[in-house]
C-alpha cells in the first residue's frame, strides 16, 4: 500500500473524548480517494459512490501524525475501486481500514463516463508517453 498523505491531528480535529473525531478522518479519506481517482482517471469530475464497512481499530490524539494509504482494487468501466488504510505514525497502530471505496468518473452532465483505464499510471509514465517538444 502506498501512503500518499500525512495529516497532523489538531485541536479542531478532536471529539469530546479528546481523540480524533471519526467524521473528520472519514472526510480526509474521502478527499484523498477523490484526489487519487482524479489523477488516475485524468478527470476532475469524480464522485464517491460507495464506501464499504469501516473498521476503526485505534485512534489518534492531538499532535499525532496519521498517514492515509490507498491501493487500487480494480478498475471498472466508469469507476475505480480503492482500499484504504490509515495508520498512526506516532504509535505505529492501524487506525482504520476500508476494504472498498468506489469512485465514479462523470461527464460534464454528471452522468457516468467511460474512462478507458485498466491499470495504475504514474505521472512519470504519462510524461514519457508524450512526444518531445509537446
Amino acid at each position: 500500500m502506498k501512503f500518499h498523505t500525512r495529516k497532523w491531528v489538531k485541536p479542531e480535529d478532536l471529539n469530546p473524548n479528546k481523540t480524533l473525531f471519526g467524521g473528520k478522518l472519514l472526510a480526509w479519506i474521502d478527499e484523498e480517494a477523490a484526489l487519487y481517482s482524479i489523477i488516475q482517471l485524468e478527470n476532475s469530475h469524480v464522485v464517491t459512490k460507495f464506501m464499504s464497512e469501516i473498521n476503526f481499530m485505534a485512534s489518534a490524539k492531538e499532535g499525532d501524525i496519521v498517514e492515509i494509504g490507498l491501493d487500487v482494487v480494480k478498475f471498472g468501466n466508469t469507476s475505480i475501486v480503492l482500499k484504504c488504510k490509515v495508520r498512526n505514525k506516532m504509535t505505529h497502530e492501524t487506525i482504520i481500514t476500508v476494504d472498498q471505496i468506489t469512485m465514479v468518473n462523470l461527464d460534464s452532465n454528471g452522468k457516468p463516463k467511460l474512462h478507458g483505464k485498466n491499470q495504475i499510471e504514474y505521472v512519470s509514465e504519462r510524461l514519457s508517453k508524450k512526444e518531445p517538444g509537446v
